[in-house]
């Protein structure tokens, strides 16, 4: 046995890494992070859009509805206290269809349940918050929304970390658990550990699935693509266009944002992906599992289950320019297709299913297991979450003693 830790936090993605942070700050023991990556937050954490979410959209019921709005707090609180580049520019939501308008008032009452500010406006007002977007009959409009540097906060937190005396191993794959002795084994050495906090994102139901926890749920990945918007037209777009959720589809649809760094994208996309890590063409197919990925995806559709045959009817368009520039023209009618541009951001969300019945799991998910507490459905909005996600994350830790 060539280490040990306390605490081995598997996933340095900012699930793991706000884990860590609060396990140091409550004084409960050391603390390793191990992170396949050379680098932290590689995957999902630094390619989400770094929007930092209102609430309005989840579920009162939810954790998500009981985490955002506290977590956006506590990020941008954290920003400023690190430097941060955050802006909080607020964002409007539309209905691009004239059914859609009672989805709208869906929202505003779910806002109103959630204590989330949210406002109703007119065409009118819309046209001055943001002068070249388009709704039926009225919009909402999110104050609180804000746009923050991903990176820089992921920097940030590896800086914390380090200098609270965690261990941050990187390049460092967990290649086995025997959850009997509590060691992990890679490529170097093998970790002793006293409780094991599984938050590997993208591969999180493989290691629970080894320590024979949420064996029936199992990820689904599904890639989103973004589209650049020109200068030209991206200089009328002053913060956020968010589309009215469609109930016949499961996923939000595309939207577009200005980063912190100026730039307008449009996205994403929520297409199956054949790999937890395939990001572009056959790199990082997942040879192995693409059988079940693909009867998965078959019997969804066949079943329609949780709208997914809506959902491949509408993304599957898309993959060509034309396509995926209707669902940008709908938020923003004057747009033109020479004003949608190629992009290199591409991003793979790891969706959770359950296995019987291959529905969606929407929430975030934590199971517990001997010595362990696995995140299994970290999905957005868990980067505006995670702050507060990790304090509820370490409280049920505490509440079992570490065991």
């Amino acid at each position: 046995m060539d280490a040990n830790s306390d605490f081995l936090v598997i996933g340095g993605g900012i699930i793991g890494l706000t884990i860590a942070r609060e396990l140091r700050r409550r004084g409960l023991g050391s603390v390793t992070v191990l992170e396949k990556e050379p680098e932290l937050g590689r995957h999902q954490s630094g390619k989400n859009s770094g929007v930092l979410h209102a609430g309005i959209y989840y579920a009162a019921d939810s954790l998500k509805a009981k985490f955002c709005a506290a977590g956006s707090r506590k990020m941008q609180e954290y920003a400023r206290e690190h430097g941060i580049a955050c802006k909080k520019d607020g964002k409007v939501i539309v209905a691009a269809r004239p059914d859609l308008v009672p989805q709208l008032e869906k929202l505003l009452q779910r806002s109103r349940e959630n204590g989330i500010r949210a406002e109703k406006i007119s065409p009118e007002r819309l046209r001055e918050l943001e002068p070249l977007a388009t709704t039926h009959d009225f919009a909402l409009w999110s104050p609180d929304t804000a746009v923050i540097d991903s990176k820089g906060v992921l920097d940030a937190l590896a800086r914390e970390l380090r200098d609270a005396g965690v261990t941050v191993r990187l390049n460092e794959k967990a290649l086995a658990v025997d959850a009997a002795r509590r060691a992990v084994r890679t490529a170097h050495d093998e970790v002793a550990y006293g409780h094991l906090v599984n938050a590997a994102g993208l591969h999180a139901d493989r290691i629970a699935h080894s320590m024979d926890v949420g064996l029936d749920l199992a990820i689904l990945p599904f890639k989103g693509m973004y589209q650049a918007i020109a200068p030209r037209f991206a200089a009328g777009v002053r913060a956020s266009i968010y589309p009215t959720p469609d109930p016949r589809v499961p996923f939000l649809g595309v939207h577009l944002t200005r980063n912190i760094h100026g730039d307008v994208l449009a996205g994403p996309t929520a297409l199956p992906a054949f790999g937890r890590e395939n990001y572009h063409g056959l790199a990082g197919v997942g040879w192995g599992e693409l059988p079940r990925l693909a009867a998965d995806l078959a019997r969804m559709f066949v079943g329609n289950v949780d709208g997914f045959r809506n959902l491949a009817y509408e993304e599957l368009p898309k993959y060509t320019r034309r396509g995926f520039f209707k669902h940008v023209r709908a938020l923003t009618p004057s747009i033109t297709l020479a004003d949608v541009l190629p992009a290199q951001k591409v991003g793979i969300r790891a969706q959770l299913v359950e296995r019987a019945t291959r529905r969606f799991v929407m929430d975030f998910t934590i199971r517990e297991g001997p010595r362990s507490t696995h995140v299994l459905n970290a999905i957005s909005p868990a980067f505006t979450s995670s702050m507060a996600f990790a304090e509820h994350v370490v409280d049920r830790i505490a509440a079992r003693g570490g065991g």
